[in-house]
C-alpha cells in the first residue's frame, strides 16, 4: 500500500504548499484510491493534486476522520471535480448541507470499507480513523486522534498487530504506547513531534506535503 501526503502544516516537496490542515491518498491494491480527509482548503487540496499528478477522477472514496474545519475544508472543491464519491462520515458530522455526492455513510460503529480497509468506527463521539490489513499487520490513518492514540490502536488491534500509525497525533505524549510500532508518520497537529522522533528516530518518517510512504 502507499500514503501520499498531499496537504499538511509542512512541505516535504518544496513546490507543494502547505497549510494548517491534513489530506492524504490511501492506495491499496484490490481497491480504489480513498481521499483521507480534504485539507483546511480546496485551493491547496487541488493545487497540490495536480502537482502530484493525482487526477480527482481516480477517487472513489472520501474518508472524513472528523467535522473540523482543518480537515474538511477542501471538500466542496473537490466534489466540484468529482462528486460521483461514496462520502464517509462519522455520526457526529455536522457539516452536511452543501456537500454533494453520490452517497452519504454515516459511520458509528466500526464497518468494513473495502477489501483489507475499515474504519474504526467513531471513537469517543468525534473521530473515525482508517485501518489497512497488509500481510506485515495493520496500518492506521489519523486526522487528530482526539480521542487518544491508546483507544485508535486499541480498535485498530481487532485487525492484527498494528506496524504503522500515520497522522496527527495532538496532544499525544503516553510515548510507550508506540514502542512497539515499526513506523510512525506523526504529521499535522502533532505537538511533540520533535519528542517523539528524538525517542523513535529509527522508525519516525517525516510528513509534509508531498511524502510518499510505501509500506
Amino acid at each position: 500500500m502507499k500514503v501520499t501526503i498531499i496537504s499538511d502544516n509542512t512541505v516535504y516537496l518544496p513546490e507543494l504548499k502547505k497549510e494548517w490542515g491534513f489530506s492524504c491518498l490511501v492506495e491499496v491494491e484490490g481497491t480504489a484510491p480513498i481521499l483521507f480527509d480534504t485539507g483546511a482548503s480546496s485551493s491547496v487540496l487541488l493545487y497540490n493534486m495536480k502537482k502530484l499528478n493525482i487526477s480527482p477522477e481516480i477517487i472513489e472514496s472520501i474518508f472524513i476522520s472528523h467535522d473540523h474545519w482543518d480537515h474538511t475544508g477542501g471538500i466542496n472543491g473537490f466534489t466540484k471535480y468529482n462528486s460521483n464519491t461514496k462520502l464517509y462520515i462519522p455520526e457526529s458530522f455536522s457539516l452536511l448541507d452543501e456537500i454533494k455526492v453520490n452517497e452519504i455513510i454515516r459511520v458509528k460503529n466500526a464497518i468494513k470499507i473495502s477489501e483489507n480497509v475499515y474504519s474504526t468506527g467513531e471513537l469517543g463521539g468525534i473521530e473515525q480513523s482508517l485501518i489497512v490489513k497488509s500481510n506485515d499487520g495493520v496500518v492506521v490513518i489519523a486526522g487528530c486522534s482526539h480521542p487518544g492514540v491508546r483507544e485508535i490502536i486499541r480498535a485498530a488491534q481487532k485487525h492484527g498487530e498494528v506496524i504503522a500509525l500515520i497522522g496527527g497525533l495532538h496532544g499525544f505524549r503516553d510515548f510507550d504506547i508506540v514502542k512497539n510500532i515499526k513506523l510512525i508518520c506523526a504529521t499535522h497537529c502533532t505537538q511533540y513531534k520533535e519528542k517523539i522522533r528524538e525517542l523513535y528516530k529509527e522508525k519516525f518518517i517525516s510528513g509534509g506535503s508531498g511524502r510518499k510512504i510505501t509500506i
